[in-house]
């Protein structure tokens, strides 16, 4: 099995632990994983900011660099989403038919990490070890776009020395969704406080979560609070041993 690592542009270019760590679970786990590396953003920054024209290219060149492979891994619920619910319909919008039905056999070979471990490998403990307090927020994309349900909290669950807390309200977005953080920041800003009460209020060492997005937006939010919690992606948490 060609497993390729879709990276995204925000652990590429901020969070880069996080693409390691999904290689470094992979391949703990037996599977060889290829960084294409001429992979670009996949677009969804432009598409839901209404410049559908403009993301038309970048679907057309992520099809064609993630084609030769059998399966597609994304550390991110939001950018797998985009792939999977996006990228045929902006090809068919542009009148590229032809594309769209690359754009979907692409589409039906990307995963979201935790729906790679569990539906694909069929692995739940992937041979943690991490001792420390952890809590869990379902990003809203990975919740509401690719259903991945309990996937992540039964990975998290098989976890060694950790000691997984139930976060309140743990469904309700944390207030970033991309330009909305921008465009409205006063309710933004109300519901990031409402998330940082309940992660806070666990007692955890950690909140993780699928994106790297959401949890940049919380931890900000945690480091100006000086609360002592600290963010670690999944990926990082299931690769620690």
């Amino acid at each position: 099995m060609r497993i390729a690592l879709f990276v995204t542009c925000l652990a590429d270019a901020v969070f880069p632990d996080v693409g390691k760590a999904v290689v470094t679970l992979l391949e703990r786990l037996g599977h060889e994983v290829a960084f294409p590396a001429a992979q670009t953003c996949c677009g969804q920054m432009h598409v839901n900011t209404g410049y559908q024209r403009e993301a038309l290219p970048l679907v057309r060149h992520h099809v064609e660099v993630f084609e030769p492979y059998d399966v597609v891994v994304a550390p991110s619920g939001s950018c797998a989403g985009s792939v999977r619910h996006q990228h045929a319909a902006v090809a068919r919008r542009a009148g590229d038919e032809a594309l769209a039905r690359r754009a979907e056999a692409v589409a039906a070979r990307t995963h979201e990490l935790s729906e790679l471990l569990v539906d694909v490998l069929g692995v739940e403990d992937v041979g943690a070890y991490f001792p420390h307090r952890v809590t869990y927020h379902p990003t809203c994309h990975s919740l509401r776009l690719l259903r991945v349900g309990d996937r992540p909290l039964r990975l998290l669950r098989r976890v060694r020395g950790m000691t997984l807390l139930e976060l309140p309200d743990a469904e309700a977005c944390c207030g970033f969704g991309g330009t909305f953080a921008l465009k409205n920041a006063d309710t933004s800003t109300a519901m990031l406080a409402d998330k940082l009460r309940h992660v806070t209020g666990t007692g955890a060492e950690v909140l993780t979560a699928g994106d790297a997005s959401c949890l940049m937006h919380v931890g900000g939010g945690l480091s100006r609070l000086r609360a002592g919690t600290r963010t670690l992606h999944l990926a990082e948490i299931l690769a620690a041993t």
